[in-house]
């Protein structure tokens, strides 16, 4: 059954909404911990958050922060007893629906069902963009959402994109995500890594050969330039390319024409270029080893595409796309994620980005022994961090139980994690908090929690 979140500061106003969803089968969540709202829906995953209006406004700053860190989270409102106008209250413009109190059982469970329903037909947290056509890219963090707003300019558009961000954030995919988009959708999608072509042969990949060009060849082939005409054509690791190669790619993407090993005739081409790199192109300027002229002909549309780091807020719906697909693909039964084993993945930092969390929910799925992964189904790496492979070991407590050895390895990643952010945002408190996802009352509280902030008051939220 569907899991609901309820979020009150009227403790009585909680234990009867938690009876009347438990006695229709609904899995439910009763806190009054307003800053921790965010966290909750985050990490647990609701289907609806039914969230009271409060008289000191915490209710409605919950709703923005909601809105922010998730846009797609179906929040029903309450309006609160104790709350000024209450009788009166609008729906504001984030919630789904509002309902007055006292709660009429009826009315709430009427619109529980029709949140529920919103949900599960897709339109919260979907993985799709905010653009039909982009639902092959999953996340909803405001940094996903800024992609899709310019994926949607950029693709009917028929200009040059240059593609940037590390390995394993999905440039490919967003390269894929403009060709099936734009006006050459019919067209062939032609992809070549450059990284992978030996210097020999970048000339016959690129623009072909005809028979006798050379020794093994016995016929003529057509390059991927002719490959991909009147489609689109994504030049992976473009960085990677020789000076030479450059210069022949910058002589065809400016002529708009190729010729064929062993050939004098031109070909005309009508392709659009898409390339990507993972390293950073003006820096390989400067270093002389990427031409100025082919950058500034390929980068007419400037894409970075965000590190998995960076839009933590999508890891729970990427962690349940990839268990359905696997499911799905592999023959799987694995349909949820032990709590300790959810926090391990999301405290970690994922070098390797998407591509690195789906293979490690693979992994861990084909070596579960039951319908949830646990905390021994991970790789060892989520303990100890990138380029650890060997577990440390782990003070446990007098009990010795598995629960206290996990709470002891979740303390010891979050204290290093706060550490590293509060060093790369130079101290800054508010930026710290953004980054991890949290209020900065709940970093204050946590870095109180791990002798990091001793001495220092609590700091006073604005509202």
């Amino acid at each position: 059954m569907a899991r609901i979140l309820i979020l009150t500061e009227e403790r009585s106003l909680g234990l009867e909404l938690t009876t009347m969803l438990a006695g229709q089968g609904y899995e439910t969540r009763l806190t009054s911990d307003f800053d921790l709202a965010v966290e909750d829906t985050l990490t647990w995953q609701p289907a609806v958050v039914l969230l009271e209006l409060t008289r000191s406004g915490e209710g409605d700053q919950t709703l923005a922060q909601l809105q922010a860190a998730d846009p797609g989270a179906v929040v029903v409102t309450i309006a609160g007893s104790r709350r000024p106008g209450s009788a009166k209250a609008e729906k504001p413009e984030q919630a789904f629906e509002l309902l007055s109190q006292p709660v009429d059982r009826h009315a709430l469970l009427a619109a529980v069902r029709r949140a529920v329903e919103h949900q599960r037909n897709g339109e919260r947290r979907s993985g799709g963009g905010a653009e039909p056509g982009f639902d092959e890219i999953i996340g909803s963090s405001p940094k996903i959402q800024e992609l899709f707003r310019v994926l949607a300019k950029v693709a009917p558009v028929d200009a040059t994109v240059l593609a940037t961000g590390e390995s394993g954030t999905g440039k490919e995919l967003v390269a894929r995500a403009i060709h099936r988009k734009s006006r050459r959708a019919h067209g062939p999608f032609v992809a070549v890594n450059c990284s992978a072509i030996p210097e020999s042969l970048i000339e016959a990949e690129f623009f072909g050969h005809e028979r006798g060009a050379f020794t093994d060849a016995q016929a003529s082939r057509p390059g991927k330039f002719e490959l991909a005409d009147g489609g689109t054509l994504f030049l992976d690791e473009v960085c990677d390319l020789s000076l030479a190669a450059q210069a022949k790619l910058l002589r065809a993407l400016q002529e708009r024409k190729v010729f064929r090993i062993g050939s004098n005739v031109p070909r005309p081409v009508d392709v659009r270029v898409i390339a990507a790199t993972n390293k950073n192109p003006e820096q390989e300027m400067l270093a002389g080893l990427f031409r100025d002229d082919l950058y500034w002909r390929l980068n007419v549309v400037s894409l970075r595409l965000p590190a998995l780091r960076e839009r933590r807020s999508d890891l729970p719906v990427l962690i349940d796309h990839f268990l359905r697909k696997f499911n799905r693909d592999l023959g799987l039964r694995v349909t949820a994620v032990a709590p300790e084993a959810l926090r391990l993945l999301l405290a970690y930092s994922w070098p390797g980005n998407i591509r690195e969390l789906e293979n490690t929910l693979c992994q861990a799925m084909i070596l579960a022994d039951g319908p949830r992964l646990e905390v021994k189904d991970l790789p060892a790496r989520i303990f100890n961090g990138p380029g650890q492979e060997t577990p440390t070991l782990v003070p446990l407590s007098e009990t010795g139980t598995l629960a206290a050895a996990v709470e002891n390895v979740i303390a010891r990643v979050e204290k290093q994690l706060i550490l590293a952010r509060l060093a790369e945002h130079h101290g800054n408190r508010t930026a710290t908090a953004e980054s991890l996802g949290i209020s900065r009352k709940t970093l204050f509280n946590k870095m109180r929690q791990y002798h990091l902030a001793q001495g220092e008051r609590e700091p006073i939220e604005a509202n």
